[in-house]
C-alpha cells in the first residue's frame, strides 16, 4: 500500500500560522495580544477574537532531548537525569500555574514573572550543567545551550506545538491526521482549567464520535504491500498477555536511566517483568516474561489508561499518579496484539539485542506533531482512525489504539543520544533511506472495554485519558509507545525467516 509523504498544510497548520497573536516575554512580563482562536472541524465559520485576559492553559518549553543527537556514549546517563530534571521542573512550574489563577487573575505579569522567568533561570543551570557533562565526556555541545531555557505560556484557546501536521517522513506508521483539530483548548463550555478529575484534562473537545471521522482519512499502520506479491511478507505474532499482573511504574528506563518516576506517568508492562528506572541490560536479559514464549523477554510498554469516572486508583497521592495529574482508575487492555511484519520492497535482518525503539511523542501537544504515531479507533469501525482525537464508541464497539514502529535500522546502534535517529520509518516507496537496513516492524494494537464517555453542554463525563507528564494536558496526540528487544537468537532468527519466507508465525 503507496504512502504519500508529501508534507501538506492540514487545517490544524493553516489556523496556527494564521493566528494573528501570540504572547511574548518583554520587560519580564507576558505581553498578551488579541489572537484568532482556532475553529473547530464543526462546520463553524469565522475565527473568534479573544480578549488580552485569555488564561494561560499550560506551558511549551524546547524540548531539549530532542535537539540533543550528538551525547557521548560515557555522558548519556548523567545527561538523561538532567533532562528529567528539567520535566520536573516543567511540572513544578505548571503546578504553580494551576494554584495561582486568582493572582493570575489581578496581575497580567504574574505568569511571567512568578512562574516562566524563575523555571527559565533554573533551566539556564541545568543546561550548562548537561553542555558541561556533554564536553568532559569527549563531545561537543551546541554552542549556546541557554537558548533553549525560555518557555513561554500557551493562552487556552490557542493551539500548541508547531502545527506541523505531515509525519515529517515517518510513513511506515501512516502518519496523515485526518485533518482533525489538535485538541486545543477552545472547549466550548467555558472549561479554561483544561477539565479533568485532575484539572488538566481531558476535555469535550479531546473526543469525537468515531462515526464523525471519514473512513480512510489516514493510511492504516501496516507497512505491507497490498497483493502481498513483493518484499517479506510474513508475519511473526508473540503472546505476552495484557498485563493482567499489573506491572506498572512511572519510570522509563529508556530516556531516564537511573531516575525514579522518569516518565511522570504510569506505563504497563508486557514481557520482560524485570523493567525500571535501574534495570541493566542484564537484569533485563535475565529477566522472566509473560511472553508465552520464554525466548522472548522483550519489553512492551505504553502509558496507561484511566476512567475520570470519580474513583481513585492505588496511586492517588504517589510520583505518576495523583501527584503528577494522572488520576482515575486505571483500565488494563483485554487485547495486546503484538506482531511484527516485514518490508514492502526488500527482505528485512534480524535486530540487535537490547535495541530501543520509541515511537510517537509523550510531548505532542507542545512538541508539534512531527513525531505523532498512535492511531485511535474502534471496533468495527477501524477503517475511522484519528491521532489527535479520542474515540466516542457506539455500544458494542470497544476502544482500538495501535501503533506501528519504525522499521529501519542504521546497523550498528541499539540507541541514539535522542533515542530516534538510529532507527527510521520507511520512504514512500517501502525503502530505507541513508543505507539503513529494514528489521521486523512491530505493530501493537490495544483494545479497551470503556463505557463512551458523555458530552453535555460542552462537559464530557466518565471521560478515559492516557498518562501523561502533566503539562501535556493528557492530550491523545502525546500517546507513545516503547519496545526493547530482548528476544534470543534462535527465536529472533526464526521470525525472520517467517517473515522472508512469507509465513505467518504464531
Amino acid at each position: 500500500m503507496g504512502r504519500n509523504t508529501r508534507k501538506r498544510r492540514t487545517p490544524l497548520a493553516t489556523k496556527a500560522i494564521a493566528a494573528s497573536a501570540a504572547l511574548a516575554l518583554g520587560g519580564g512580563g507576558l505581553v498578551w495580544a488579541n489572537f484568532y482562536a482556532s475553529a473547530h472541524e464543526d462546520g463553524h465559520s469565522g475565527n473568534r477574537t479573544k480578549s488580552a485576559s485569555a488564561r494561560v492553559a499550560t506551558i511549551n518549553c524546547p524540548d531539549v532531548g530532542q535537539r540533543l543527537t550528538k551525547v557521548p556514549r560515557s555522558a548519556r546517563r548523567s545527561v538523561a537525569k538532567e533532562l528529567a530534571l528539567l520535566d520536573r521542573q516543567i511540572t513544578a512550574a505548571y503546578t504553580r500555574l494551576a494554584q495561582t489563577r486568582q493572582a493570575q487573575a489581578g496581575d497580567p505579569n504574574y505568569v511571567g514573572n512568578a512562574i516562566l522567568s524563575p523555571l527559565k533561570s533554573k533551566r539556564v543551570a541545568t543546561l550548562d550543567r548537561i553542555r558541561i557533562s556533554i564536553n568532559r565526556g569527549g563531545g561537543k555541545a551546541p554552542r549556546d545551550l541557554s537558548r533553549w531555557a525560555q518557555c513561554q505560556g500557551v493562552p487556552a484557546e490557542q493551539p500548541a506545538g508547531g502545527g506541523q501536521q505531515g509525519g515529517g517522513g515517518q510513513n511506515d506508521g501512516g502518519q496523515q491526521g485526518g485533518g482533525q483539530d489538535n485538541g486545543g483548548q477552545d472547549n466550548g463550555g467555558g472549561q479554561q482549567d483544561n477539565g479533568g478529575q485532575a484539572g488538566n484534562g481531558p476535555v469535550a473537545d479531546d473526543f469525537i464520535r468515531i462515526e464523525d471521522v471519514q473512513p480512510n482519512s489516514r493510511n492504516l499502520p501496516n507497512g505491507l504491500p497490498a497483493n502481498g506479491d513483493s518484499g517479506s511478507t510474513g508475519s511473526f505474532t508473540t503472546r505476552c498477555g495484557t498485563n493482567e499482573n499489573a506491572n506498572r511504574n512511572s519510570d522509563n528506563v529508556i530516556v531516564a536511566p537511573g531516575v525514579s518516576n522518569g516518565a511522570q506517568h504510569q506505563h504497563d508492562y508486557v514481557g520482560n517483568q524485570s523493567n525500571n528506572a535501574f534495570a541493566s541490560d542484564q537484569d533485563l536479559a535475565n529477566a522472566d516474561t509473560t511472553c508465552q514464549n520464554q525466548g522472548d523477554k522483550s519489553s512492551y510498554f505504553w502509558p496507561v489508561i484511566r476512567i475520570q469516572d470519580g474513583s481513585q486508583d492505588i496511586d492517588a497521592g504517589q510520583p505518576g499518579g495523583g501527584q503528577d495529574g494522572n488520576v482515575g482508575k486505571i483500565v488494563a487492555p483485554n487485547e495486546a496484539q503484538l506482531k511484527f511484519v516485514g518490508n514492502r520492497t526488500s527482505d528485512v535482518v534480524a535486530m540487535p539485542k537490547a535495541l530501543r525503539i520509541i515511537t510517537g511523542d509523550a510531548k505532542s501537544f507542545v512538541n508539534g506533531l512531527n513525531n505523532a504515531n498512535t492511531a485511535w479507533s474502534c471496533t468495527g469501525f477501524e477503517d475511522r482512525q484519528v491521532t489527535d482525537k479520542y474515540p466516542i464508541c457506539p455500544d458494542g464497539s470497544s476502544v482500538v489504539r495501535t501503533s506501528a514502529f519504525q522499521s529501519c535500522w542504521d546497523g550498528q546502534n541499539i540507541d541514539s543520544a535522542n533515542h530516534r535517529t538510529h532507527v527510521a520509518f520507511v520512504q514512500a516507496d517501502g525503502t530505507c533511506a541513508n543505507g539503513f537496513k529494514a528489521i521486523p516492524q512491530l505493530q501493537v494494537r490495544l483494545v479497551y472495554d470503556i463505557q463512551a464517555p458523555q458530552i453535555q453542554n460542552g462537559q464530557v463525563q466518565n471521560a478515559f485519558a492516557i498518562d501523561s507528564f502533566p503539562d501535556q494536558l493528557h492530550k491523545p496526540i502525546t500517546d507513545h509507545n516503547d519496545f526493547i528487544n530482548f528476544f534470543d537468537e534462535n527465536l529472533m532468527n526464526q521470525v525472520v525467516q517467517c517473515i522472508n519466507s512469507g509465513q505467518d508465525c504464531d
